[in-house]
């Protein structure tokens, strides 16, 4: 065992001393050594309840011969960060989160760890750690929040922020926003739509590294418990067979968790996510995959923010392995992976099947017959740019229309508050990069804002930043090069015509290549001041969108 490092010998006497200090007694320092990664806070909805996460795992490590050892990181709650110089240190902590388990794992020298996790940068910065220390891993979540109900709807995060727009178009009440504020989030969990914190513990079960179960089941019911037990189990016996992470994180693995994520309709930030785990675990990974598996894989579940389910209602007709179940069924994905459970891809679904052919559509109906996400490219993004194409309505899946370019969010989220934007405009936010923001922030704000505008079908929103999986709307990001890098999304000027063909997945910038290359010659490096230390780093090292924006090794 790696712990024997820690404690093995005349010479670990020192270290077991410490160890008894702690409470420890010898039978139990014999025991392989389990990280319990806790990423419990008192700030994030989706977090306050992992104490009672991380108390049913570690009962299982200790019941099935472990020892327990519980640590802590850090996370940023999306929700609360956005729209202000929060959101610029939400991506960045992915970065530190990985950092930090692996220097209280060599540091101590673990056998294992259960990733006790939840919300948007926490779930992926945990995977890449799993990826990078290639120690026997399982991830347990804490689980979805139950939607809001307001009058005979259900309701979530996304509509408070579009009933915002609503109150500035003039077609709702303070009053009533005030309603839907205290009605949207009923309690603890990751937002109850098909956003990124979700998307992401979905993609867990797909890759493989979550329990069946762990992208679906509500945070308040007692089967979150009952999974997270079993992750504690389950640990013991990927530490006893040495099934290590990228036994299970191969490149089939990767194309499987793309093709739930188009099953799905998933966030957008999946296409920075997955190549970054993949990135720490020496797989190859090219965000054309999406393009290339979203010619074959089918749009089967219409989620919030793009359609009417929430995750509790992809839990009840059968949950991430009963889509699998779907996709294994018609071809679409290798069943023959190891998993955490240490059985296969194909031996875990063995008994799923879908329970709500409304939620989880059958292939020969889908909602849409190309996968939820597309990847853009063209003379505005020649390295890619990435849009939830499942939920952009049909009037806007090709557009052309005027550029009103701004250099910063809070410069755009101004004009639409003050109804600058006109019908058929192009909003263009630049700056907003990985580099140039730095931190690449979500826009949200914005998006929502036209949405409840109902300018989500009249105007398109273009970005080297990212949106939340909570954006609707033909809403396309990460595009690559950005601005701060040269990229030509900062050559464009007001008026400038911008064509998106979501279809033929590309976006053009429909300007004589000549003027582009005047413009060029003129053009000066510009990035948003900050005033952190920390930024000032990670803007330093940090790589495109389009590869993840992961750190220079």
């Amino acid at each position: 065992m790696t712990s024997d490092n820690a404690k093995k010998g005349i010479e670990r006497a020192p270290h077991r001393s410490l160890m008894k200090a702690s409470g420890y007694a010898d039978w139990e320092i014999e025991r392989p050594w389990i990280g319990v990664v806790n990423a419990y806070n008192a700030i994030i909805p989706g977090h306050i309840h992992l104490k009672r996460i991380a108390e049913a795992v570690k009962a299982g490590v200790y019941a099935a011969g472990g020892l327990p050892l519980e640590f802590p990181v850090i996370g940023v709650c999306d929700g609360i960060a956005m729209n202000h110089e929060g959101m610029k240190f939400s991506l960045p902590s992915r970065e530190l989160i990985m950092d930090s388990i692996e220097i209280m794992t060599r540091g101590h020298a673990l056998d294992g760890l259960v990733m006790v996790t939840n919300c948007d940068k926490i779930i992926p910065g945990m995977a890449m750690a799993a990826a990078r220390l290639n120690v026997p891993t399982v991830v347990v979540s804490g689980g979805p929040m139950l939607a809001g109900v307001h009058g005979n709807r259900d309701i979530d995060l996304s509509t408070v922020f579009e009933t915002v727009g609503k109150v500035m178009a003039g077609t709702s009440t303070e009053e009533e926003l005030l309603e839907v504020e205290n009605a949207a989030c009923p309690g603890c969990g990751s937002c109850a739509g098909m956003f990124t914190a979700n998307t992401m513990n979905c993609l867990m079960e797909a890759l493989g590294i979550g329990l069946p179960g762990n992208g679906t089941i509500p945070a308040v019911y007692a089967d979150r418990d009952r999974l997270a037990k079993e992750a504690g189990r389950t640990i013991m016996t990927l530490v006893d067979k040495n099934i290590r992470p990228r036994d299970i994180l191969t490149r089939a693995a990767f194309e499987t968790a793309v093709a739930v994520d188009l099953a799905l309709g998933g966030s957008t930030n999946t296409a920075l996510h997955l190549p970054a785990i993949a990135h720490a675990a020496d797989v190859p990974f090219d965000i054309e995959m999406f393009n290339e598996i979203g010619q074959r894989v089918p749009h089967l579940c219409s989620m919030s923010p793009g359609g009417p389910h929430h995750i509790q209602d992809l839990y009840s007709a059968g949950g991430v392995q009963a889509v699998m179940a779907r996709l294994l069924e018609g071809g679409l994905i290798d069943g023959s992976g190891i998993t955490a459970t240490g059985k296969t891809v194909a031996e875990n679904i063995k008994s799923a099947r879908v329970r709500d052919e409304r939620v989880i559509r059958p292939l020969s109906n889908p909602y849409h017959a190309q996968g939820g996400l597309a990847v853009l490219k063209g003379s505005l993004a020649p390295d890619g740019g990435i849009v939830k194409q499942s939920a952009v309505s049909e009037e806007m899946a090709r557009h052309s229309g005027p550029a009103r370019v701004y250099n910063s969010e809070e410069e755009a989220y101004a004009a639409i508050k003050a109804r600058a934007i006109r019908d058929g405009d192009v909003v263009v936010i630049r700056y907003e990069g990985p580099r140039g923001g730095p931190g690449m922030r979500e826009m949200l704000s914005p998006t929502s804002a036209l949405a409840g505008m109902g300018m989500d079908k009249t105007v398109a929103l273009i970005t080297d930043g990212r949106f939340s999986g909570a954006t609707r709307g033909s809403a396309i990001g990460h595009v690559s090069p950005e601005a701060a890098a040269g990229g030509p999304i900062g050559l464009i000027e007001e008026g400038d015509i911008i064509e998106i063909d979501i279809p033929g997945k590309r976006i053009d910038l429909k300007v004589d290549p000549a003027e582009l290359e005047r413009r060029r010659a003129a053009w000066k490096p510009r990035v948003q001041s900050i005033q952190s230390s920390f930024l000032s780093r990670y803007r330093a090292i940090v790589s495109s969108g389009a590869k993840g924006a992961v750190l220079a090794d």
